[in-house]
């Protein structure tokens, strides 16, 4: 399997994560309105944020992982978007998650299509799944945008969920 390395959108360079991440990633993270459809938690400090990157397997185990997403225009981290392998589930996801002033402008649908298209082409993956939280219209409309279909609903930590799907051709 060819691991990811980089993806060039029109707007973006994405690249694997790097322990130098650890300051967006924090400040990323503690956006509760960043987070408010996600499940997780704010990093306790920024050196949580560097023991999670530092520790973050995806790229080695599974050739795929989350990416940081660099604005060409500023070079600045925006964000991150990529897949990861759940084992648990034997299945490939899509995620994405941006700063808000990046929201609406197609950040998420732009870099999440590249992924999708690297992840059938280059890695051959079969099917990609994409779950949101029901209320987290925002990223159900991207998940759609990038050609996935509905599949069905699913308990996102005692929330209503929905999943998507997308099927290599």
């Amino acid at each position: 399997m060819k691991a990811i390395e980089y993806i060039e959108t029109e707007r973006t360079i994405m690249r694997k994560l790097t322990k130098e991440d650890a300051i967006d990633f924090y400040t990323l993270n503690l956006d509760e309105e960043v987070l408010k459809f996600t499940g997780d938690k704010p990093f306790e400090n920024i050196q949580t944020a560097v023991d999670f990157l530092i520790n973050y397997d995806q790229y080695e185990r599974y050739g795929v992982g989350r990416l940081a997403v660099i604005d060409k225009a500023t070079l600045k981290f925006i964000g991150w978007c990529g897949l990861k392998y759940s084992q648990d589930k034997n299945e490939y996801d899509i995620g994405f998650r941006f700063y808000r002033n990046y929201w609406n402008k197609g950040y998420a649908t732009e870099t999440a299509k590249k992924c999708l298209d690297f992840g059938f082409s280059k890695l051959k993956i079969e099917k990609i799944v994409g779950r949101a939280m029901k209320e987290n219209i925002g990223s159900i409309k991207v998940l759609e945008k990038i050609g996935m279909t509905f599949k069905g609903n699913f308990d996102f930590e005692g929330q209503q969920g929905v999943i998507y799907e997308l099927i290599r051709i």
